[in-house]
């Protein structure tokens, strides 16, 4: 198993950054970062008895790309079925809901005004959120940024009109930007889980069983309690 999940001594862990922790991204503070797939990567680590080398990206598309290149062992990013096709997963540990932040200026207020001709709407490039709202929405227009920040600054430059991202990663955000919105409801609903590159059969059951007891004993809600999302709720 070992050869297969750590195959160069290492656990090699891929994170996705962003300005806030949230259940798929961390934070990052220059080399430092923090959040709950820090801290559940570092949790495998220890059970393996191995040490970590951190690979941060500001995309869990960019994730995708070096778990299915066998660049890292493990990465932390919701699961959907694209991604499916590409890597497979452990069971979820959250559950994530994809929906919208509006500007105060665009008068957008439900999901049906997002969908409206001339409305822009931007997405993380590589992202389920993204490839969702590019599915889902017949008249807006969908552009991409290479990171939330980035995605940030159009909006408050009003190049774009909303922000597709998952809900949790969003309140923070939304106090970046005066009388915007966060949508009620979602178009998107997907598990989110750890990533290993495919045909590693002994790997992927090491980390399905992993997760199932890290969320049995409390491991993945201490995760989240720590990084201020006690208001979170663990897959069942």
């Amino acid at each position: 198993m070992l050869k297969e999940l750590v195959p160069t001594g290492k656990l090699r862990v891929g994170l996705a950054y962003a300005p806030a922790p949230t259940p798929v991204f961390v934070a990052r503070d220059g080399d430092n970062v923090h959040g709950p797939a820090f801290d559940i990567g570092n949790a495998l680590a220890k059970k393996l008895g191995v040490p970590v080398e951190l690979h941060v990206t500001a995309t869990t598309g960019e994730l995708t790309e070096a778990g299915s290149a066998g660049l890292i062992d493990i990465g932390f990013m919701p699961a959907d079925e694209a991604r499916k096709q590409r890597l497979d997963f452990s069971p979820p540990y959250f559950v994530i809901e994809s929906t919208y932040l509006a500007t105060a200026d665009s008068g957008i207020k439900t999901m049906a005004d997002v969908d409206r001709a001339g409305v822009k709407v931007v997405g993380i490039d590589g992202s389920t959120t993204m490839r969702a709202a590019a599915r889902t929405l017949k008249q807006a227009t969908v552009t991409v940024a290479k990171s939330v920040d980035e995605a940030m600054a159009k909006m408050k430059a009003g190049e774009v009109q909303a922000f597709a991202l998952t809900h949790d990663a969003l309140p923070k955000l939304q106090k970046q930007l005066p009388g915007s919105v966060i949508l009620d409801g979602a178009f998107q609903t997907v598990g989110v889980a750890i990533g290993i590159q495919k045909n590693k059969p002994a790997a992927l059951a090491y980390v399905k069983a992993f997760i199932e007891d890290a969320k049995k004993d409390g491991t993945i809600r201490k995760t989240f309690d720590s990084a201020g999302l006690q208001q979170l709720t663990v897959a069942p």
